[in-house]
């Protein structure tokens, strides 16, 4: 039986990067090549009806063993990893029994993950990170939730004694794009009620999330030689940089927490004659949340007024909205992770997700779908680490969930 540390390393071994503005699903090819991995995997532990499908989704089914009717549980987690840096030729280090202190990622390069721009390392005094070479992501976000999930499943598989009502996996693409669930077959899920284990450090437990939505903005300059420019030229990349002053500095997501909201400028490119813009708006409130939206098309319009109609052109589309209200009727979801959290001597840290998950949206689609901690810290980016103890832990985490249903008729 594989372990969770050996599982996870394979797995960050394969590219799986997504990529935005494609029409596809899944948007890269490569995340087929895990899916077919973890189709693999599934098979040889003994799960029942493994597949995938033509956009790369894979699904597998862990049999029942109990004769009580128990509710069908599922665990789901993403196989792509963020577009926001490399996650090509992921070249882990392992700090064994770390005892503090600054650990340097990259000597080369000058790489160093501070202690003093991450004080939650000193919570793992003793314990096993998982760290990037400095020049990729790690993958934990959300290749962890795999490789916890696939042990949970195979130590099931393997102890037939332990009790537990039919138990669905489900492994999406494309879920750092916003697609994850474009194309998840619900019906052949066949869950009640499922969770994500897509979530940061251990004991988090998360059923809010941001509402959230995209926009694109095309800004229409007029190029002319700059000799002759007076009262002639319209730079769209000045203008673009006047429509991003007039959004208000204070929700700018870099002064922002727990649940204020903000605009990001994601994207900006273009020349003197066209530039395009991308943004995400964000907010755990519905009604700011579509104040948010009618300030940013406000702001177009102020802007078309003044420099004359189609100067800008704004598409703002919602992504997803916040699972609260779909989770609230059933919240022994949330009461049976904590009971088990607490049970593993794990304090359980509830708290609002400060992004989405697949399973926001699998909540408005008749699943409700809330969050679970895979152990890791600093997602996507360079300084991303995990420790071993923690995904052991959630491991027993998910196991203790269906232990807890087992005994605990809804």
């Amino acid at each position: 039986m594989k372990n969770v540390t050996e599982r996870f390393l394979k797995y960050i071994k394969v590219d799986t990067q997504s990529l935005e503005d494609m029409e596809t699903v899944p948007s890269t090819e490569k995340q087929k090549s895990l899916a077919r991995i973890l189709a693999e995997e599934l098979k040889e532990i003994g799960a029942v009806n493994v597949r995938i499908d033509d956009h790369g989704y894979v699904y597998g089914t862990i049999p029942a063993t109990s004769k009580k009717k128990l509710p069908v549980l599922g665990f789901i987690a993403h196989m792509d990893t963020s577009c926001a840096i490399s996650g090509k030729d992921v070249n882990p280090g392992i700090i064994y029994n770390y005892d503090g202190g600054d650990i340097v990622l990259n000597e080369e390069l000058k790489i160093v993950l501070e202690t003093s721009q991450n004080p939650s390392l000193s919570r793992y005094l003793g314990q096993d990170l998982i760290v990037t070479d400095g020049t990729t992501l790690l993958g934990a976000d959300d290749k962890a939730g795999i490789a916890e999930i696939m042990v949970m499943a195979e130590t099931l598989l393997t102890h037939p004694e332990l009790e537990h009502g039919t138990i669905q996996i489900g492994f999406t693409p494309d879920e750092e794009v916003g697609r994850g669930v474009d194309f998840f077959d619900i019906k052949g899920f066949g869950a009640d009620f499922a969770y994500t284990v897509d979530g940061g450090e251990l004991g988090e437990v998360e059923y809010e999330n941001f509402n959230a939505a995209g926009a694109k903005l095309i800004i229409q300059g007029i190029s002319i030689h700059p000799g002759s420019a007076k009262d002639k030229m319209f730079n769209a990349l000045l203008l673009a940089m006047e429509f991003q002053s007039m959004l208000p500095i204070q929700q700018n997501p870099m002064y922002t927490e727990k649940y204020e909201g903000f605009y990001m400028l994601s994207a900006l490119e273009g020349s003197v004659d066209l530039a395009k813009a991308s943004y995400i708006i964000r907010d755990h409130d519905r009604e700011k949340f579509e104040e948010k939206k009618a300030g940013f098309l406000k702001i177009t319009d102020y802007l078309n007024d003044k420099y004359g109609a189609g100067t800008f052109k704004a598409d703002v589309k919602d992504t997803y909205y916040n699972m609260k209200e779909m989770i609230e009727p059933h919240m022994h979801l949330i009461d049976h992770a904590k009971l088990a959290l607490e049970e593993l001597g794990i304090t359980p840290i509830v708290v609002p997700i400060r992004g989405g998950t697949d399973g926001a949206r699998l909540s408005y689609m008749g699943l409700p779908c809330p969050n679970l901690c895979t152990g890791g810290h600093n997602f996507h980016g360079r300084y991303e680490y995990i420790p071993i103890q923690s995904m052991e832990k959630v491991t027993d985490i998910l196991i203790k969930i269906i232990e807890l249903y087992s005994k605990n008729s809804l």
